[in-house]
């Protein structure tokens, strides 16, 4: 499916959200519940806030579409780019899904979300370039962190992770992902 197909596909659906394996099967996403769309979109602050000041990159939110270089169509949670890698795209693909691997990938389980599902997702990240990948898991109060070539990594009840390689020098803090209402 070609990036203006798959446009044409969404804009038929405005009210889901798609995302495409490498073998072109359709995967309708459902909405995250609020409390999981309030972490989300904490996680989304930091790290932008982080990105604007280290200035090396660019973060996006969870809806935004990549092409992975195994031709998925993918919509982490949250990801981060080097600048020159996007620039590298050239005006007209900038302007279009980008087709690449994120740097950084985060993905925030919903209740609606199948732990191993998202597991087979974060490891087709790495596979597909993604230098680091977090699966974050507020009822569980833990992050998996995703690296090429290693073993997953579980850390439980930590109040922030540290960024490390592309994201070296991002602290998140998890106080108000695990609890949207923390004081």
């Amino acid at each position: 499916m070609t990036d203006a197909e798959f446009t044409a596909l969404c804009s038929e659906h405005p009210d889901l959200d798609f995302e495409m394996t490498s073998e072109g099967e359709l995967i309708v996403m459902a909405p995250t519940n609020s409390d999981t769309g309030a972490s989300n979109f904490e996680i989304a602050l930091q790290l932008g806030t982080w990105a604007k000041q280290d200035n090396r990159g660019i973060a996006c939110d969870s809806s935004t579409g990549f092409v992975l270089p195994n031709g998925a169509r993918r919509s982490p949670d949250a990801s981060w780019t080097l600048k020159s890698r996007v620039l590298d795209l050239g005006e007209a693909k900038r302007n279009s899904f980008w087709h690449l691997c994120p740097d950084f990938v985060l993905e925030v389980r919903s209740g609606s979300d199948r732990r191993k599902t998202l597991h087979l997702k974060m490891t087709e990240y790495m596979e597909q370039g993604a230098q680091l990948g977090w699966l974050i898991e507020p009822d569980k109060k833990s992050v998996t962190i995703y690296r090429p070539g290693k073993a997953a990594e579980s850390l439980e009840n930590v109040s922030a992770v540290e960024g490390e390689g592309p994201l070296q020098g991002f602290v998140l803090n998890l106080k108000f992902v695990w609890d949207p209402f923390a004081d």
